[in-house]
């Protein structure tokens, strides 16, 4: 099972459009250590030809085309193949993309479905929760082409193909996209991914979490290498940009460290790998020379970046 980090930031980028704050500033003038990072996406291959993409962020074109980039030294297997046939079998038009799954129905992992609208069609892997908030734009993407929904019960292993399945873990959250507010809560609504590959490696993907429970630490002690959400740094990092309200727990994120923070949990785990990802712009984990970064790799943690390739 190969793993390709496509994005590692949270909604908005690194730096975000319309924010001047320290890291922001930094990362547009220099003056910081820091690499520009895309929405939080992941793509999953077991032959590293055709890739299963979760969630489809509004960055979906660089994502496509990080794709196309050769495979890093991170593993054998071929690189350069298509899911959907070649030139020289007479397609034009082919994509590296089998599939998406969805972890939930936000803008930042959706809005990019409708990038896909000029394929001959698509599927989607997702829960049923998910599919119901996302109606609205599985509508639209409906309209340009034909998408296949599969649904995912929470906690049954599903195969993809014929080297990886999946299993919908959900996280304890039932946040809702604004969009979709009118709607009951359900606790399939936000999930995490566990893959399992044919040799019996496991990857979990957790980029939404607002709580590491005892049955989560479980699933990630059972990992070969855990991606989990990195949002914020502390729970009222957001007052940094006049945003207070905004606490990372509001939001639906457990915060790195503080009272109920991951860091800790995370330090104690024998997780071969464990990778933060979906980074908000104002988490000093994103400059490589803080006292926080130094902190997170000093617990034997990693922080994600775009491009960074994994064999498992």
């Amino acid at each position: 099972m190969w793993a390709r980090i496509l994005g590692s930031a949270a909604g908005g980028g690194f730096p975000q459009w319309n924010c001047s704050c320290r890291n922001c500033d930094g990362a547009r003038t220099g003056r910081l250590p820091v690499r520009a990072r895309t929405q939080a996406a992941l793509a999953v291959s077991g032959d590293r030809r055709g890739w299963f993409l979760v969630n489809a962020t509004p960055d979906i074109g660089a994502h496509l085309a990080r794709l196309a980039e050769p495979a890093a030294a991170a593993g054998g297997g071929s690189a350069g193949g298509e899911a959907r046939g070649s030139t020289a079998g007479g397609e034009i038009r082919r994509s590296p993309v089998r599939a998406v799954l969805l972890t939930d129905a936000e803008l930042d992992h959706t809005a990019g479905l409708l990038s896909l609208r000029e394929g001959d069609g698509l599927t989607v892997y997702a829960t049923a929760a998910v599919f119901r908030a996302a109606a609205p734009l599985l509508a639209i993407l409906g309209a340009y082409q034909p998408v296949l929904r599969r649904v995912l019960e929470p906690g049954v292993d599903t195969p993809l193909d014929g080297y990886l399945s999946v299993r919908a873990l959900p996280t304890g959250s039932t946040k809702l996209p604004r969009y979709a507010a009118h709607l009951p809560a359900d606790p399939a609504g936000v999930v995490g991914y566990v893959f399992t590959g044919r040799g019996g490696a496991v990857l979990v993907y957790l980029p939404c979490v607002p709580e590491l429970t005892p049955d989560l630490v479980t699933e990630l002690e059972a990992a070969d290498c855990a991606l989990v959400d990195g949002t914020c740094w502390t729970d009222d990092e957001m007052a940094l940009v006049g945003r207070p309200e905004k606490t990372s727990r509001s939001m639906g994120h457990a915060p790195v460290t503080g009272p109920g923070g991951t860091l800790p949990v995370l330090a104690g785990l024998a997780t071969p790998r464990r990778i933060y990802t979906h980074l908000n712009n104002t988490n000093p984990l994103l400059v490589e020379d803080s006292a926080a970064r130094r902190a997170v790799e000093a617990a034997g943690v990693e922080v994600a970046h775009d491009g960074m390739e994994f064999a498992l």
